[in-house]
This record gives structure tokens, C-alpha cells and sequence, in this order.
């Protein structure tokens, strides 16, 4: 079958299967990416755990060119029964989710030797997988769903990553900007956030493979890098992972979403309730507050968040779903009246929330967020000033960026044990929302919309990401 590509060349329907790590903040992407290569007339393949694509199906409208794909998750030792994403485990056990990852290997090996496709599209996580499909003739790219500053601060080359001969082996060596780093910059860890750089990333974990050994064979054995993000916010680490890896390296923009994404069975009508809700509150004054499905706040962390929104005396919605294998943030009973005491003028939502509408409703004066990638996009995207408090992997970098570009500002935190009190909270939440100082951080955040919102500016990154799987699928078939 032959279709015309946007710059008007004939090319045939390429066949493209995508393959994301078992964790919402990257399938969702990847469905996204997959819906691009579909709208050209591009067959995909979308392949994850079989309780993942129950999980979308219901809740996304695809095209008749994406198939969804069930694998089955191989049953590993500490892993509960049914948890095949990461929003299902404690932090501390996704190296076993990453054990059972890996063996997939065999279903998708025979998948990709039956179906032949013309490329595969993979996340960090499948180191194996690269041979695997050289092997097989088809064209290999890594998508990165997280930004190039945080790749390039977790190596410096290739060498580095899989032989594990980064010389960053101290606490503090982590608190400044890597040496390779040629410009002036402030991404860097804090103190309190290192150990998962220490332990997680650069040595074995359950899962018996390091993540900065799988990043490393991922750059290794691709023919291209695929980035979510754009030559029109910070060029310069583009550039640079492209020199680190020398390999294409092609942003495919930054993303912002068009429409709600629902994961789960949650019913459709909760936005009508959280809207009246809404509807109710003043014009720029709520606090939006959602850590995601990986954070994981203790006992005492969850109080002071609450008592500092309290506190503040602003409105706020706080989308508290709780993490797996926490309890502790399952109800609120244990801080005393806290829902009763600000019942007029808060509202705690324990399920599924309609995250875009609410970024997009009139209400809302600012975001408070753990700085993951898409959620910083999504705030951004509607131009809502940020209150950072970042937790895991790359949030505490992308923290330091954002505050550096002046769009909000960081929760203060002790440096040492990462604590955080309930008068840093409501005096962050004021002065980014209500308070004088607060209107720079506004100015800048609407700002960024204009490059972050761009629909026109997006939807071209789209296009030519489209265009080079079919210039240089192409090329490899000619050649």
C-alpha cells in the first residue's frame, strides 16, 4: 500500500511497533507518538502487558491503524500478582517489575520475527532488545519521554554507562552540574535526592541489570534517538546528547495533550462533579495539587502538605491517589479534621482526576507538582505557574530548570533528609499564587505557553517525525 507523505512524496505504508516501559508517564506518551505515525497513514503495532491494554482500550480513541498488542507478564518472585505497571508496586520494588520486563524478550523476539515491521520504537528499559531487532533487519530508535538535560547529566559517553566508569561516586559529586557539561547550568541533585543515583541507577539492583548498563546498550544499538522535546526551550541539551552518543537525535515536540487521558475504570462522570466544584471557586486563586502515581509521601510528609494547604488559606484541589503499597496516604483521618476543618473552601479527590480539564479551568492560579516531564508540560501548556516538590529520578533536575527559567519555585527543604514543613508549603503556595512576587512567575509561565501550547509549532515536530521513519526506512531499503 502506497500513501502520500506531508511533503507531498509517495512512500510505502510503513509498519512501526511501539514497545514503552511498563510505567502510565510512558505508555501514554507512546500512545500519543503512535497516534502521529497512524494520522499519516502508518499502520503500528502498540505492544505492552496484557492488564496495561485492558487499561487503554477503554479510554482512548484510536485509530483503526493502531493495534494494541498483549503480552503476557512473566510471574517473578516479590512481584504481587497483577501488578504489571508501576503506579501497581512501591518504589522499591520496580527493579523486580524490570526483571519481569525483561522476559518479554522471548514473545516479542517472536512477535517481531513474525510481523517483519520496518521499525520498532523501545524505551530505556529493554537493553536486549536492539541486537535482537538488528538482527531481524528492522530500524531501531530509543524514545525518551523524559527531557535531554537529564539524560546528558546521567553520562557523559557511552563508556561511562555500561562499563559503569562514571568517577561521580559521592554525594556531593551529584550536587553540581556534571564537568562534561560545557554551559553554564544548575541542573543538579540536591543532597536528599542522590541516594537513588548512588544505588538505583549505576549499580545491580533486583532486577540484576543497572539502569545507566540498559540506557548505555539502548544508545548503543540504536539507529536514532527520538526525544520528547523542542529546539524552542533549552537547544542546548539537544545538542549535546547528540554529540555524547553520536547518533540523530530528532525532537518530536514536546507533546502537549489535546484531550483527556482516563487509565483505569474510573467512572466518566467524575468531571462533572469536580467541575461544579470548581465553578464555585474564584477566577485564578485554587491551587491544583498532584504528585503522580509513583510519590509516595510518608505519614509525616503527607501532614505537612496538608496542614501548609490549610494554611495558605487559598482554595485547592488535591488529587491524592494512592500510591501502591501505601496506606498511609489511603485516608486522611489521622490529621485531625483536616478535610472537615477546610471543607468550605478544599477538596480532596482519592481517585482518577480529569487532569487536563482542570490545568484548563479559569479557577486555577497555580500547580503543584513533583515535576515529572508530562505534568510540567501539561502546567505549561496552560501557562500555570509552578510549586515544585520534587521526589524521584529526574524531577529534582527539571525542579532546577524551571526555577532557573523563573516559572515557579521550589518548596524549600532541608538538604540533608529532604523534610519539608507546613510554613514552607503555605508560604510557597501564597507567594506563587496571591502575592505580589508571585506575578514574575505568571508572566513566565505564560511565557512558556506560547512555545509549550503552540498546537501549530507541535504538530509541525509531528510531521517531521513522521517524515524521518519514512526518509530513512526508505534509505535503509534502497541502500
Amino acid at each position: 500500500m502506497a500513501i502520500t507523505s506531508s511533503n507531498g512524496s509517495s512512500n510505502k505504508q510503513l509498519h512501526v511497533v511501539m514497545f514503552p516501559w511498563l510505567a502510565f508517564g510512558h505508555i501514554i506518551p507512546f500512545l500519543e507518538l503512535s497516534k502521529f505515525v497512524a494520522e499519516k497513514g502508518h499502520r503500528v503495532s502498540f505492544l505492552s502487558t496484557t492488564r496495561n491494554i485492558q487499561r487503554v482500550q477503554p479510554s482512548h480513541h484510536l485509530s483503526p491503524l493502531i493495534t494494541l498488542v498483549s503480552l503476557t507478564l512473566p510471574p517473578v518472585h516479590h512481584l504481587p500478582p497483577n501488578a504489571e505497571a508501576t503506579m501497581d508496586v512501591p518504589t522499591q520494588d520496580i527493579p523486580h517489575l524490570k526483571k519481569a520486563y525483561d522476559g518479554l524478550q522471548h514473545q516479542l523476539t517472536r512477535f517481531l520475527e513474525e510481523e517483519s515491521p520496518d521499525w520498532i520504537i523501545y524505551d530505556f528499559a529493554p537493553y536486549w532488545l536492539p541486537p535482537v531487532a538488528a538482527a531481524l533487519g528492522i530500524s531501531r530508535a530509543f524514545f525518551s519521554i523524559i527531557n535531554a538535560w537529564f539524560l546528558v547529566f546521567t553520562g557523559g559517553s557511552l563508556e561511562d554507562l555500561i562499563n559503569g566508569s562514571d568517577d561521580r561516586k559521592t554525594v556531593e559529586d551529584f550536587t553540581k552540574p556534571p564537568k562534561w557539561v560545557p554551559f553554564p547550568s544548575k541542573v543538579c541533585y540536591r543532597k536528599h535526592e542522590v541516594n537513588w543515583m548512588l544505588d538505583s541507577s549505576s549499580s545491580l539492583n533486583a532486577s540484576e541489570v543497572s539502569d545507566t548498563y540498559r540506557c548505555g546498550m539502548i544508545y548503543q544499538g540504536s539507529d536514532c534517538v527520538f526525544i520528547r522535546h523542542c529546539n524552542e526551550f533549552e537547544p542546548q541539551w539537544l545538542t549535546l546528547l547528540e554529540e555524547f552518543y553520536h547518533l540523530p537525535v530528532i525532537p518530536v515536540g514536546l507533546m502537549p495533550p489535546a484531550t483527556a487521558t482516563n487509565v483505569g475504570d474510573e467512572k466518566d462522570d467524575a468531571w462533572l462533579t469536580i467541575k461544579n466544584w470548581l465553578d464555585g471557586q474564584e477566577k485564578g486563586q485554587m491551587v491544583y495539587i498532584a504528585l503522580g502515581s509513583e510519590v509516595m509521601l510518608n505519614k509525616t510528609e503527607l501532614g505537612e502538605l496538608a496542614l501548609g494547604l490549610e494554611l495558605s488559606g487559598l482554595p485547592f484541589f488535591w488529587a491524592l491517589r494512592k500510591p501502591a503499597g501505601s496506606t498511609e496516604s489511603e485516608s486522611l483521618e489521622f490529621l485531625d479534621g483536616f478535610i472537615e476543618r477546610t471543607r468550605n473552601r478544599g477538596m480532596v479527590w482519592k481517585k482518577w482526576v480529569p487532569q487536563l480539564q482542570i490545568l484548563s479551568h479559569v479557577s486555577v492560579g497555580g500547580f503543584l507538582t513533583h515535576c515529572g516531564w508530562g505534568s510540567i508540560v501539561e502546567g505549561l501548556t496552560f501557562g500555570h505557574p509552578l510549586i515544585m516538590l520534587p521526589f524521584l529520578v529526574d524531577q529534582g533536575p527539571n525542579a532546577r530548570v524551571l526555577a532557573e527559567k523563573q516559572v515557579g519555585m521550589e518548596v524549600p527543604r532541608d538538604d540533608e533528609d529532604g523534610s519539608f514543613t507546613k510554613e514552607a508549603v503555605a508560604k510557597s503556595v501564597r507567594l506563587v499564587v496571591v502575592e505580589d512576587e508571585g506575578k514574575m512567575y505568571k508572566a513566565k509561565a505564560m511565557e512558556l505557553s506560547r512555545i509549550f501550547g503552540d498546537t501549530k509549532l507541535q504538530k509541525k515536530y509531528a510531521d517531521e517525525f513522521v517524515e524521518y521513519l519514512e526518509k530513512q526506512r526508505s534509505t535503509c531499503m534502497d541502500g
